[in-house]
């Protein structure tokens, strides 16, 4: 009996959190959400008009002024839309969906989330005057023994330890709430935040072991070489997680978000935490299949990590089950029949709906492109060539970078008391639109060119006189108009968010959150229990890293500047 009378209170509690949509985010929390957002938008100003300049220079039509080099530029773009725009964003959302979700923070929480904020910037500053002085044109992935100014490394380990402090502050209001809510689930919203920052911490160990304990080093001269094929490994560890990091907020916005949006529920609290869950355990011990072409990595560890790879299919068809389902009850609520007789019911003219759909949609050929990279055989054909770079312009740079945009259009005018008119609206549905053409023709020319073998980061001088250049500058033509039609729909979007920020009515724009569907199965605890999925996690990581990691140190040099490990994604 007493079972019975608490699960009804948990379910009832579920109830009542989802369905107060006059809830709001705390003003001073309002703030520190603002303040990453307006970092990520300049980030993507800079970053995408660098992108425009390195699709025009890879047309053949176009030189760079004033002695800029070509991997500078490609830096600058790497860093700012890979790094800069994707973190602040997240923080920034994350730390309004917990103060929506969970309540406001305390001053102590906020307090680090500022600290954690300018930590973060002071970084970011330090590595783009070291790029901008051409002393870092190192790209993202920062790859030795290619080798930036040690202001450059230090400060991409300051952006990592502000991340880590702003996560923080998130965490704890996690754990205040469930302190104050003994015995019920936690706020759906809030628990995908945490899953995301846990991801987060664990895969930025590696690429902090890599910079403090090798690129930091050799930069500032206490040691002549590091081994390469390490530094490698460690950033892998941490690079394909990061590509998660920048999906799940993402995902968070589908799962909660976007039903609310179209009137609908969510279709299944379990599945969307158990979903989460698998992409945690997915997340990190899966870097080794970016370097299966590398010596020096026993192909058994290759190969294991292969299949963990290709595990993270399955939550992926989780979310798309529970967003099409979602729809389709949604759509039969309202009347419709037949198959497909849903579709035309979505609220297709709402921005905040239409830009986070196309991202959906961008990212079922963009997963069939990851299963492409994560192939022993296929990857062959592929690998180091402009494919990959059009795979991620699918994936990252429309299905996240879309969802992104869609929520802050409601996002911003929410935190800042503001409305979001119906010509900000259309401006906004222009832009996605613009998006969805210049991304279809850009990314498409990349995947075909790199089908041919063009390769990727090179600029148009290092292949203009090869005997496959025919074959590859109409695709590299094709690629600066669509990188223009881009950059046209970043201007627009810059436009929309200027709007939302000084110009639009003031007003109340509400944070959806939708409640979970009428007869969904009531969510197992053991979702909410992290010490049984941390403890899983730590062994997948033991088991798929350690004797790699062994094997490379026991067998290694020292690698020297001149190690043969440079093949690689």
């Amino acid at each position: 009996m007493t079972t019975a009378i608490k699960e009804e209170r948990v379910v009832s509690t579920q109830v009542k959190a989802s369905v107060d949509n006059s809830a709001k985010v705390d003003k001073k929390d309002a703030k520190l959400a603002l303040a990453h957002i307006y970092v990520a938008f300049i980030a993507l100003f800079i970053g995408g008009l660098c992108g425009l300049l390195q699709v025009l220079v890879r047309s053949g039509q176009f030189e760079l002024p004033f002695g800029i080099g070509y991997y500078q530029v490609l830096t600058v773009h790497g860093v700012l839309l890979g790094l800069v725009l994707t973190t602040y964003f997240i923080l920034g959302f994350q730390t309004a969906a917990v103060s929506r979700t969970a309540g406001a923070l305390s001053n102590g929480q906020r307090k680090l989330g500022w600290l954690g904020f300018w930590v973060m910037t002071i970084g970011t500053a330090a590595a783009a005057v070291m790029v901008l002085l051409n002393q870092a044109s190192v790209l993202y992935t920062f790859y030795a023994p290619l080798q930036a100014h040690w202001i450059y490394y230090a400060g991409l380990a300051l952006v990592v330890v502000g991340s880590w402090i702003v996560s923080l502050a998130q965490g704890l209001r996690f754990v205040q709430w469930k302190k104050e809510n003994k015995g019920q689930t936690t706020p759906l919203l809030s628990y995908m935040v945490v899953v995301n920052n846990l991801m987060w911490f664990v895969a930025t160990l590696g690429v902090a072991a890599e910079v403090l304990l090798q690129l930091l080093p050799w930069s500032m001269g206490f040691v002549e070489r590091i081994d390469i094929l390490l530094s490698r490994t460690l950033f892998w560890y941490f690079g394909h997680a990061l590509v998660y990091f920048w999906l799940l907020p993402a995902y968070m916005i589908w799962y909660t978000v976007v039903p609310k949006i179209i009137g609908g529920k969510i279709f299944s609290d379990a599945l969307a935490r158990l979903s989460f869950i698998l992409f945690l355990l997915l997340s990190v011990p899966v870097g080794i299949h970016h370097q299966l072409t590398e010596p020096g990595i026993d192909g058994f560890w290759k190969f294991l990590q292969v299949v963990l790879t290709l595990f993270v299919v399955v939550p992926s068809l989780m979310t798309a089950f529970s967003m099409f389902a979602t729809f389709e009850l949604r759509g039969r609520s309202l009347g419709s029949k037949g198959l497909f007789g849903w579709f035309k019911n979505l609220p297709w003219s709402d921005c905040r709906f239409l830009l986070p759909f196309i991202g959906m949609v961008a990212f079922i050929p963009g997963g069939a492109g990851g299963i492409v990279n994560a192939s022993y055989q296929m990857n062959e054909l592929i690998h180091n060539t402009i494919w990959v770079t059009g795979h991620f312009h699918l994936t990252v740079a429309t299905a996240v970078v879309l969802t992104y945009f869609g929520a802050a259009f409601w996002l911003i005018p929410h935190l800042n008391g503001r409305k979001l008119t119906k010509r900000i609206n259309n401006m906004a549905n222009t832009a996605g639109i613009l998006w969805a053409i210049g991304m279809t023709i850009m990314s498409g020319a990349m995947h075909i060119a790199g089908l041919f073998g063009a390769p990727r980061r090179s600029e148009y001088s290092t292949y203009g006189g090869s005997e496959l250049a025919s074959e590859w500058i109409s695709y590299q033509i094709a690629q600066a108009v669509g990188g223009t039609i881009l950059f046209l729909a970043i201007l627009v979007i810059l436009g929309v968010v200027i709007n939302l920020l000084w110009f639009a009515p003031k007003g109340d724009q509400e944070f959806p959150v939708a409640e979970v569907a009428e007869g969904a199965s009531k969510t197992p605890a053991i979702l909410d229990n992290f010490k049984v999925w941390g403890v899983i996690l730590v062994a997948l990581i033991f088991i798929a890293y350690t004797v790699p990691i062994f094997d490379i140190i026991n067998s290694s040099p020292l690698g020297s500047v001149g190690y043969p490990h440079l093949i690689g994604r």
